[in-house]
């Protein structure tokens, strides 16, 4: 099905109607929050790495008619954020992960003070290794650590990895610095990376940053989005200078904060429109929010020098007793195939603010986007990638079940097939 949308600046084109078949990977989870889809058995294909905060568990999904199910490693104490990379560098891609968050509290105000440890878990191969554990490696730690980009941030010799906290043990609110650590010489054998403090980028609950790749002007370094208290900021690294440049995008939602405490936003991706880029930025807001809201350039140019607009698409229902709404997540991909991005929105629950909506550009310096529901399974995380091997982006789900947070009813893993054509 299709119908016909104009769009600012350009001729009229098809608008496909997103169709999604569901597939379920696993069901009856006992705790759910991360999902990310590296290829671990270098097949080609994009499997999945999924788990919750409380079992300390972590398990890869083998891409298959099955989904096989293998462990990786348990006894992770309250794993958090994670991202992955060619860490050792033998073209195997090996998970980071983040935990310890929390202290005897199990709360985001209760940050374990000897907390926030970073590991690499080694990828051991396949089908060769077949029979070797993924062995476990120190990175580093930084109270409250949260979230985790793998990537070439400063330079392109050396792997990095960026690490966000959250909170600190002073106050839940309190500034915190982003930190850099860099792969050592001996990655294998190294106590700990060397660790740097990203000099004047500091800022309040950071919640949700993405990895984006050619934005920096005359640079291949990598870049992030970052959601906070602070709204949304463009941070990357500018080699010339040899200084961290920061771009305010906007400031999010202000208008909860007497009622919830909470300010900004919670979770973001920037969005393709033809030639740009960045055309715009889509967020949750603010941290744990109910609100979904789009920036938008009112000027043509670079991110760093254009005039950037909010508009206020959706409202997911009120916060609850916590101050917290449903959303979680955002994921923007050319999901129809036509040149431009879309994004995904995730929410975790209760119904009918649970599952997957799908938000179409239709004219975006005036914030107009068409929304569909494409799920409706509770969804903490969204991963992407074309699962079926048809030259399609395909998305996977994991419910949201954190004690002290949410718990979503019958949760579980699913993977969604693209049907649009």
């Amino acid at each position: 099905m299709s119908i016909v949308a104009t769009k600012t600046s350009s001729k009229p084109k098809t608008l496909t109607v997103p169709t999604f078949t569901p597939q379920v990977v696993i069901d009856q989870l006992r705790d759910g929050y991360w999902l990310e889809s590296p290829d671990f058995n270098n097949d080609g294909k994009p499997d999945l790495i999924g788990y919750g905060l409380a079992m300390g568990e972590i398990y890869w999904y083998e891409n298959g008619p099955q989904w096989k199910r293998h462990l990786i490693t348990g006894g992770m104490h309250m794993p958090v954020g994670m991202d992955y990379g060619d860490i050792a560098g033998n073209g195997r891609q090996s998970p980071v992960i983040c935990y310890d968050l929390y202290g005897p509290g199990g709360r985001i105000d209760d940050p374990d003070p000897n907390g926030g440890k970073i590991d690499w878990i080694e990828n051991p191969g396949f089908p060769e290794n077949t029979q070797r554990s993924w062995e476990r490696h120190y990175i580093g730690r930084t109270v409250g650590m949260h979230r985790l980009r793998v990537g070439y941030f400063t330079q392109r010799q050396r792997i990095e990895v960026l690490g966000f906290p959250i909170v600190a043990t002073e106050n839940v609110h309190a500034l915190l610095p982003v930190v850099l650590f860099r792969k050592p010489d001996d990655v294998h054998n190294a106590s700990e990376w060397p660790m740097f403090t990203v000099s004047n980028n500091y800022f309040r609950m950071i919640h949700g940053v993405i990895k984006k790749t050619n934005l920096i002007p005359g640079s291949d370094l990598d870049s992030v989005l970052i959601a906070s208290d602070e709204g949304i900021t463009w941070m990357y690294y500018d080699p010339r200078a040899a200084n961290w440049v920061r771009v305010p995008i906007g400031v999010g939602e202000l208008s909860e904060f007497e009622k919830t405490g909470f300010k900004g936003s919670g979770d973001v991706d920037g969005g393709r429109l033809g030639d740009d880029p960045l055309a715009y930025v889509a967020a949750i807001e603010p941290f744990h929010g109910n609100t979904v809201a789009v920036y938008t350039k009112q000027t043509d140019g670079p991110a760093d020098k254009a005039i950037w607009r909010r508009y206020l698409l959706d409202v997911y229902g009120d916060p609850n007793e916590n101050g917290e709404g449903p959303g979680h997540c955002v994921m923007c991909a050319d999901y129809d195939g036509d040149g431009d991005d879309e994004f995904l929105i995730a929410l975790r629950g209760p119904w009918p603010w649970q599952g997957v909506f799908y938000y179409k550009a239709i004219d975006a310096r005036n914030g107009v986007f068409a929304k569909w529901r494409v799920a409706s399974d509770s969804a903490a995380r969204i991963a992407l990638g074309d699962f079926y091997n048809r030259g399609k982006i395909d998305f996977a789900t994991i419910a949201y079940s954190v004690a002290k947070y949410y718990v979503a009813a019958d949760a579980k893993i699913v993977v969604y097939r693209n049907e649009m054509k």
